[in-house]
């Protein structure tokens, strides 16, 4: 057993199987990957990790498995463990073009737990690389601890990224919340005695994405990521290694291919970003983003041409609709179960709320702000604001 300081939860025990597991190559890989991605650009003190939130999951895991059937138990602790190996440099950045090219997401990763130390350590428990992976992905009753509407994954970060970036948005009393879970006809649900711990949870998310998750900045880096890695793999980077990366491996690697991908790292280093030459809210668009979303090069093209400019200097930021998957948690009051929305109006008016969040963004070098602009609101039909008069008096 050993025990290691966390500033979030103070002492963390590690046991022989967990101290095994760290001592990996691809556990030591999430060192190197910062958690938020590029939000040190707004933040400078988000520059936490991947492998230290690892730590913090395993470490809530630890307090809800004592509910699980013990056979199960270090199948669960090594998945919190390993839930984060399947990650790409600077995190969620580079996911979608990896998944894209790759056919799997970061929760696919029973190909990692199949080969290497971590296959040597897993044999060596007896534990199975397909059951850890179905925890992961929260197919399996006992893996809701993991991957669920209320799971210790979120909990951990949501708190964990409060505390980095300073904003006061991660008061959440995980004590308690993990205190007032429990399964029931195989769900994992909340008593009603958590059901403020799980409103404050709430809360916190949907006030995190438009100050962190979803700052401008944060997206127009991301952004610039995406394409310089888009760039690299349609140029021959083997999609693969990119997803085996670390954040300075592949900084490195994009100073090396050249071209755009070594001007983006360069503006990435220096902090010289794509300025918004359009963001807008959703009520503000009069076209169906949902159905326009898988063709944004197609429109990064158009609106490129229509201002003589080439296109990896147009950069559209469609996000996909936000949707609040605690939503869909379970309460139980008086022996029933019942929607989180509906034991309590605060979820439910954030439920409709959650819009509020969306913006479509346009990122253009500076010199191009006002042409790109123009172009983007007539092509996305943005609708005119209003001006306001006073009435000065007959």
């Amino acid at each position: 057993m050993k025990v290691i300081r966390d500033p979030i939860h103070d002492y963390i025990e590690l046991d022989d199987l967990a101290l095994s597991l760290i001592e990996t190559p691809q556990i030591q890989r999430l060192r190197r990957i910062r958690q938020l991605g590029f939000s040190n650009l707004v933040y400078p003190g988000a520059n936490h990790t991947r492998f230290e939130h690892s730590l913090g999951v395993y470490h809530l895991a630890k307090q809800l498995i004592k509910q699980v059937d013990e056979q199960q138990r270090n199948e669960l602790l090594a998945a919190a463990l390993l839930h984060d190996i399947g990650h790409g440099p600077f995190s969620h950045a580079t996911e979608e073009v990896i998944s894209r090219y790759t056919r799997k997401s970061h929760e696919d990763i029973e190909e990692l737990l199949r080969k290497g130390e971590i296959s040597d350590i897993l044999k060596g428990y007896s534990l199975s690389p397909s059951a850890i992976a179905r925890h992961i992905r929260g197919e399996t009753n006992p893996g809701q601890i993991i991957h669920s509407e209320i799971d210790v994954d979120r909990m951990d970060y949501l708190v964990r990224d409060a505390h980095y970036t300073g904003v006061a948005f991660g008061l959440i009393d995980h004590v308690r919340l993990i205190h007032e879970m429990k399964f029931n006809e195989n769900k994992l649900v909340l008593n009603i005695a958590g059901l403020q711990a799980a409103e404050s949870l709430l809360v916190s998310r949907f006030l995190m994405h438009p100050t962190v998750y979803f700052h401008h900045v944060s997206r127009i880096a991301e952004s610039m990521c995406h394409h310089a890695a888009q760039y690299m793999i349609e140029n021959g980077l083997d999609p693969k290694l990119l997803s085996r990366m670390d954040d300075c491996t592949f900084m490195m690697e994009m100073k090396r291919a050249g071209g755009y991908a070594s001007e983006i790292v360069n503006r990435l280093d220096e902090r010289r970003l794509f300025k918004r030459a359009l963001y807008t809210d959703f009520h503000s668009v009069n076209i169906d983003v949902t159905n326009i979303r898988k063709n944004t090069k197609r429109i990064e093209n158009e609106i490129a041409q229509s201002a003589g400019i080439d296109p990896g200097y147009v950069l559209v930021d469609i996000p996909e609709k936000p949707v609040i998957a605690e939503m869909k948690a379970q309460v139980i009051i008086n022996g029933k179960m019942i929607g989180i929305d509906k034991a309590s109006n605060l979820v439910a008016s954030l439920g409709k709320a959650q819009l509020d969040n969306w913006r479509l963004g346009v990122f253009t070098p500076a010199q191009y702000r006002e042409k790109v602009g123009n172009i983007a609101r007539e092509f996305f039909e943005v609708k005119k604001e209003l001006k306001q008069f006073k009435l000065t008096g007959i």
